[in-house]
């Protein structure tokens, strides 16, 4: 079974694109048609299983070096193709020249009978040219990406400037889409809308989406009916809160922004109609700044912005390589988290989630999240969801919690053990670099793939700093017992 490829953060490249470079002559021979094709990104492997090392939605490009002399009378063709479509491939490209004149014919008649695109490349062309090409195209499409996002996020700001917001933002929306933009209250009811009507049923799946994310306490909810692509955005919490839905055609990059930043400005629009109905949470707000500006402490304010009980603190950045967090995406962050106690800090969104259930993973996000805390433990709670929120980086997993436990370092007296962690670590007092990769690399267990991406630095960065911290501290980090006592000392410094 083919697996979902974990393509990156940019559009994809249609295949036909790629086929239509004059520069590369490439020729499409087996497979469906170019124009059903995507392209993530382009890789070259003579590896004659390259299962383990593809992510999907790659261009392979061989030269057919693996294939041995007897490969075409047996099953070495259709496994090999079965091996790169189970792994997500999504199309092969076959170099000509100078290892065999023509592709061959058993490979053509496997790509066909797997669906798996083929794609002659000519002698003239090299394979970096190829991925030159797909590199190119990828950044024209990100491009015009964000142009298209930037000219949306003008246009509805814009709008919601009008005297009548909330319907001019829904037009507005429903124009940049393409389809048709409504707001649903409670129970999934129409309170307005916009655009041209859906495909027949594609309305009443909306409002039945609607009502899923209501019910379910979810942010975001999508499904396709009829060739229409239905998605739609909570706007609040809780079972009285409104949800966006809209419904379009086609599916165009940078839709999903487009809509998420309507969404944002609907759920500030509609707010300021509770708040002006219920003006106690502004009061209480207002009443704790005050308070702080004039020397309270925190924990003695923090009950009036989020209650007495204990809640979490939420480290998160987008995922993959997507850009850092604007101020609108951080907002509809702690919109779907249930908190508006949100701060952007550099890379990284900051929530505190007050009086709630456990905070749950989010589409396109990498969270980290605090043990249960109340007001007066939050400073900890934050330096908690900051070490989760590494490892969840590290291993690729979009929430990880922190789990506090009594360990056997808590039988040493915090005095004593700080004193030990500074002579440890001495050496490294001047390099906070080597300080930070070092604690980072054990805390994965010596693992250097995990440590790069927790630093955002290439591997061999992190082998650099790792033996300059051997060479500092005049240790060998390979012995376990030495491990173990500069984990304590990072860990108390």
């Amino acid at each position: 079974m083919a697996q979902e490829p974990a393509v990156p953060p940019t559009p994809p490249v249609p295949l036909a694109a790629l086929l239509t470079r004059e520069e590369l002559a490439l020729r499409q021979i087996a497979g469906p048609p170019a124009d059903q094709v995507a392209v993530h990104w382009a890789q070259t492997s003579e590896m004659s299983d390259p299962y383990p090392y593809l992510l999907g939605g790659e261009l392979l490009l061989t030269a057919g070096v693996h294939i041995p002399e007897a490969a075409g009378s047996g099953t070495y063709f259709d496994d090999y193709v079965a091996r790169i479509v189970a792994a997500g491939g999504a199309a092969l490209g076959f170099g000509v020249a100078p290892v065999h004149d023509t592709v061959p014919r058993a490979l053509v008649a496997a790509c066909e009978t797997y669906g798996l695109p083929l794609v002659e490349v000519p002698p003239r062309t090299t394979f970096a040219a190829v991925a030159r090409a797909v590199w190119r195209l990828m950044a024209e499409a990100r491009t015009a990406e964000l142009r298209r996002v930037a000219e949306a996020q003008r246009s509805l700001a814009a709008a919601a400037s009008r005297p009548d917001p909330v319907p001019s933002v829904l037009r507005k929306l429903a124009a940049l889409l393409g389809g048709r933009a409504a707001l649903y209250g409670p129970g999934g009811a129409e309170a307005s809308a916009a655009g041209r009507e859906p495909a027949e049923g594609a309305d009443a799946a909306l409002a039945q989406l609607a009502r899923f994310v209501t019910d379910r306490a979810s942010s975001t909810a999508t499904e396709t009916v009829g060739g229409t692509r239905l998605a739609v955005y909570a706007l609040g919490a809780g079972p009285q809160g409104l949800v966006l839905g809209v419904a379009a055609p086609d599916r165009e990059p940078g839709d999903h922004t487009v809509a998420s930043l309507a969404a944002v400005l609907l759920a500030l629009l509609t707010g300021e109609r509770h708040r002006a109905a219920d003006p106690g949470p502004a009061a209480d707000r207002t009443s704790a700044l005050v308070r702080l500006l004039l020397g309270a402490a925190p924990a003695q304010v923090a009950p009036l912005l989020a209650g007495g009980g204990p809640g979490y603190v939420v480290h998160a950045r987008p995922a993959g390589r997507a850009p850092g967090p604007d101020a609108a995406a951080a907002a509809a962050l702690g919109a779907a988290l249930g908190s508006d106690l949100v701060d952007v800090a550099g890379e990284v969104v900051r929530v505190i989630v007050p009086d709630g259930p456990e905070p749950a993973p989010r589409p396109h996000w990498t969270l980290g999240v605090s043990a249960p805390a109340g007001p007066a433990e939050w400073p900890a709670a934050d330096a908690q969801a900051a070490r989760a929120l590494a490892r969840a980086r590290a291993t690729r997993t979009p929430l990880v919690r922190h789990g506090a436990r009594p360990v056997l370092a808590d039988l040493v007296p915090a005095g004593e053990a700080a004193a030990h962690a500074r002579a440890v670590l001495a050496p490294l007092a001047a390099h906070p670099a080597l300080t930070e990769t070092l604690l980072t690399w054990l805390s994965l267990h010596g693992n250097w793939d995990r440590t790069a991406v927790a630093l955002s630095v290439h591997r061999n960065t992190v082998r650099q700093r790792v033996a300059r911290c051997a060479a500092l501290l005049k240790t060998d980090l390979d012995d376990p017992d030495v491990r173990m006592e500069l984990w304590f000392a990072l860990r108390h410094r």
